[in-house]
């Protein structure tokens, strides 16, 4: 057959499609409405993936390529009961600020920021935040994860060793205190939910967080230095980490085992000892997130499908009904010289317009969803060229696969048997 003639026959099907959709509008609005949900959630979920990883993978840029990060403990998804050697990392000391002052001597160190999440509660004349996390660093932070300063200054150097009652609040924190009015110069009370220490701490800066996955979104945070955390907040260090920002000339490999013969050295660990303490690069964090994401990617797809197979199943079914309906004219057709495989085409063709037509729906709905989202959200959503041909190949594929067998009986009916129908 010539392609001419492929193209007219798929013209005719789509418009025979289209007359078979208005002549049984249920039947067809099931059908659609089944494969519309399967693409839509398709859309939809790959948009927010995009959007997130997008975002995540801003947040590890902008820390750096290279910069690390030293633990007291790995990341661990395992059950930890406290019992026998599921918790071994328990076991290992917390990390100091000598260490962490031994570490700025190792030669391929560039910096080294020290730093520890609080929780706190925040108060400013009638206003206040329940819970806000207080992140505790030393004076190094805007070198080693430059903040995005909207109005003031981060603390000094002696601002940190002497713990000022200094803080830096990020934008929603500034809104939900002290709304349009100036924050800087406010006194916002900070009280440690672990207990009743805290006092006023003056805001000296604000700025804007990237608002991402990991960051938790846009919630209110506040920054103060390490010392006034331990000092006036009564944080426990047993919980200190180390950033660690090799020298632009540095390798990060290099770095790692550099600092990690410092840490062993320091602590006396034997050659044949394992380390007690975690290594974490962003390479690590960002293979932790896609095995999490990816997992939670599967199971939406697969809830997905079932969409796409009740779409499928609404195939069968009313083209099933459409060759019963149109045997007399099947067997005409046949008659005048029409082969099997021009039959079989022809109710494809009719399949896949009705999926067709519920992908381009549900990517229609999906992309909307998705400017919801951003629009919010902090998650910035938008639909990868990819989602696009996924959604429209998939219900290609549905077309044919469930409208294979209701085509493979109009093309093998007899068209004696079929003329005589009634």
């Amino acid at each position: 057959m010539r392609p001419i003639d492929r193209l007219r026959m798929s013209l005719e099907g789509v418009t025979i499609a289209l007359d078979a959709m208005r002549a049984n509008r249920v039947r067809a609005a099931l059908t659609i409405l089944g494969v519309a949900v399967g693409v839509f959630v398709v859309v939809l979920i790959s948009a927010t993936v995009h959007g997130i990883n997008e975002s995540v993978a801003r947040q590890f840029e902008s820390a750096g390529p290279t910069t690390f990060f030293v633990q007291r403990y790995p990341i661990v998804f395992e059950a930890c009961d406290d019992v026998g050697d599921t918790c071994k990392w328990r076991s290992n000391p917390a990390l100091t600020f000598a260490e962490a002052q031994a570490l700025t001597r190792v030669e391929t160190v560039g910096e080294v920021m020290v730093r520890q999440g609080w929780g706190a509660s925040a108060k400013y004349r009638d206003r206040q935040l329940s819970d806000v996390q207080v992140l505790g660093v030393t004076a190094n932070w805007p070198v080693v994860n430059p903040p995005n300063m909207i109005d003031g200054r981060v603390f000094t150097e002696q601002e940190s060793r002497g713990a000022s009652r200094v803080i830096v609040i990020n934008t929603t924190a500034k809104e939900r205190l002290f709304g349009d009015d100036d924050a800087l110069g406010k006194e916002v009370m900070l009280t440690s939910i672990q207990g009743s220490r805290g006092g006023p701490f003056t805001v000296v800066g604000v700025f804007k967080d990237d608002a991402s996955f990991l960051a938790g979104g846009e919630r209110p945070r506040i920054v103060t230095s390490i010392y006034a955390l331990n000092r006036r907040l009564g944080a426990n260090t047993r919980w200190l980490g180390f950033v660690i920002k090799p020298l632009a000339s540095a390798r990060q490999d290099v770095t790692i085992d550099d600092v990690t013969s410092a840490l062993r050295g320091l602590r006396g660990l034997r050659p044949g000892r394992e380390s007690n303490f975690a290594i974490i690069t962003q390479d690590k964090l960002f293979d932790v997130y896609n095995k999490v994401f990816g997992m939670f990617f599967l199971v939406m797809i697969a809830l997905s499908s079932v969409g796409l197979l009740v779409g499928g199943v609404g195939v069968i079914a009313i083209m099933m009904i459409s060759v019963t309906e149109r045997t007399r004219e099947i067997g005409v057709r046949k008659a005048l010289g029409a082969t099997s495989g021009v039959i079989l085409w022809q109710f494809l063709v009719e399949a896949v317009t009705l999926t067709a037509t519920g992908a381009a729906i549900g990517l229609i709905v999906g992309w909307g969803g998705s400017l919801l989202i951003r629009a919010f959200t902090p998650i910035a959503s938008s639909v990868p060229p990819l989602a696009v041909v996924a959604a429209l190949g998939t219900s290609a594929v549905t077309g044919i696969v469930f409208g294979m067998l209701p085509a493979l009986k109009a093309a093998r009916l007899d068209p004696v048997v079929a003329l005589r129908h009634e």
